[in-house]
Parts: structure tokens; sequence; C-alpha cells
């Protein structure tokens, strides 16, 4: 394929699944035959696939090196599987941001986002109801991708409803990448069985992070410091989870020995949790 390169470890480049008509059997078969990327089949001789169903995917591979020459993540989104979505982490990474919100309950008509936390594996930037929150939209819209857990039905959703806005993002929901691996549990229950630990914040959940927001706004300032240390907590991990996420995926592709991606050092917290009034308020609801 002339034009743009095309790096060798480029998952998207590897994949077929994304043009219409190439389900997961397809593209084993594909892959079982030595054809790995694209340029390997725009360059091939005879293949198990029909002279018409060749053309097709040819047409359609040359929509799709313009796509990844240009950046272009609404193609893949929109041509993959939600559950293939994982494909797009590597070569969009480096535009991506982690994603979690709190709230003041579930319901998206009667309840208010309290804090969000961003996390794009350099800078943590947090947002509170009351400050800064109107940035928050804004700010999204320096990166292509969203990576949640359980964003597609409960953060985005939220966050659209609050700001009357359609998020054109890519979105990876951990929640349903995990559950395919089998590890399910929530949010709480993946980080244990990947070996995660929540230091300070051990304890708190969703309940409690609404607790924790009626406290601050009683005046009780490090209960603001503590839900945002939680709240950190949930974006700094999704980093690990999405790394090791796409690891356990990329096994079950024939790429396992090129693709594999190291998993980043998890950062310091910018926020610390009050250990006491936790355990009081522990004590006071549990």
């Amino acid at each position: 394929m002339s034009g743009g390169v095309i790096i060798k470890t480029s998952m998207l480049a590897n994949s077929f699944c994304h043009i219409k008509g190439v389900g997961d059997k397809a593209e084993k078969k594909l892959w079982d035959e030595g054809i790995h990327s694209w340029e390997m089949l725009l360059s091939a001789g005879d293949t198990s696939l029909s002279k018409a169903k060749r053309k097709r995917i040819e047409d359609e591979l040359l929509h799709s090196k313009n796509a990844l020459d240009t950046q272009d993540h609404a193609y893949f989104s929109r041509n993959l599987r939600s559950s293939e979505h994982w494909r797009l982490f590597r070569e969009f990474k480096d535009s991506a941001v982690y994603l979690d919100i709190e709230t003041t309950g579930l319901d998206i008509g009667y309840s208010t986002i309290t804090t969000c936390v961003l996390y794009d594996g350099k800078q943590i930037k947090h947002y509170i109801n009351g400050q800064n929150l109107d940035q928050l939209v804004p700010d999204l819209q320096q990166y292509s991708v969203i990576i949640t857990y359980n964003g597609r039905c409960f953060d985005i959703p939220f966050i659209e409803g609050t700001f009357n806005v359609k998020l054109s993002h890519s979105q990876i929901d951990l929640r349903f990448v995990l559950a395919q691996l089998g590890y399910k549990g929530g949010l709480k229950g993946c980080e244990k069985q990947f070996g995660l630990s929540r230091d300070d914040v051990e304890g708190i959940d969703g309940y409690f992070a609404v607790l924790l927001w009626r406290e601050y706004k009683k005046g009780k300032k490090t209960a603001l410091d503590t839900l945002l240390a939680y709240n950190c907590e949930d974006v700094l991990n999704l980093e690990h989870l999405m790394h090791c996420a796409y690891n356990l995926k990329i096994k079950n592709t024939a790429f396992e020995n090129t693709h594999i991606l190291s998993i980043p050092q998890k950062p310091e917290s910018v926020f610390k949790a009050d250990r006491q009034l936790v355990n009081q308020l522990l004590n006071r609801y549990t």
C-alpha cells in the first residue's frame, strides 16, 4: 500500500472484521492463511476468498488506510462492533482519556454530577460542581477516545444529559471488554482480580461518595479531598486495566508475540483522603 506509514504492530492494520461481511471466523481464516495485514492481502496471490468478496474487501481497505493515516477514529468505531472497540487502543492511546464521574444518585433526571476526573496518561484534571464543572466538555474535545468502566450506560449519558450535548468520541467501555474476558464484579471487583489496591480510599463506593459530597456541602473540606481521591483512583486504575485487557485480547489473536503493551507504572494521586473521616462515616453508616 502506498502513502502513509503502517506500523507493524498496528492491531487495526491487522484487522478485517470492521469490513462488512467479514466476521470473526473469516478474519481468523485469513490470519491462519498467513494474511496478517491489509498490505499482505492486497499483495497476496490466491486466497480462500471469492473474487467478488476479495474485491469488496480491497476497496474498503483503501478507506481503512486513509482513516488510519488521518487518525479518523470514528471510521473504525463506526464499523467495528462495540465489543471490538478495544482494537482502537494502541493507535489512539495518545489521544485517549480515562474518565469517571461521581453523582448525587443514579437517576439522570433527578441527580447531578458532583465531581469528575480525567487522566490522559500524563495529566490529571478534576472538575467540581459549583466551581469548574462547565469546563469538562470543552476539555474533552481535545481527545478522540474516552475510556471508562460502564461509561456507555452511565457516565457518558449523564454528561450528555447534564450539558445537553452529544459527545462524538469513540468509546472503550472496560466493563464489557473485561466481562468478555471473564472478569466481572464491578470496577472494584475487577481491580482486585488484577491485584490492584486502593490504599486510603479502600471501602469507599458510589453510595459513600454521595455521603462525602453531603459532608463537603456541610462545610467539611477534607470530605471533598477524599471524594476526589476516590474519583481519581478510579481513572488511574482504568489505565492499568485497559492495558491488561488489551494484552489479554491480543493473546486471542495471531499477534501475541508482537503486539503486547508494557503496563505503565501507576502515578501518585494528586489528592489525599482523610482516612479518619472515612472511618467515622463507615462506622456511622455501615
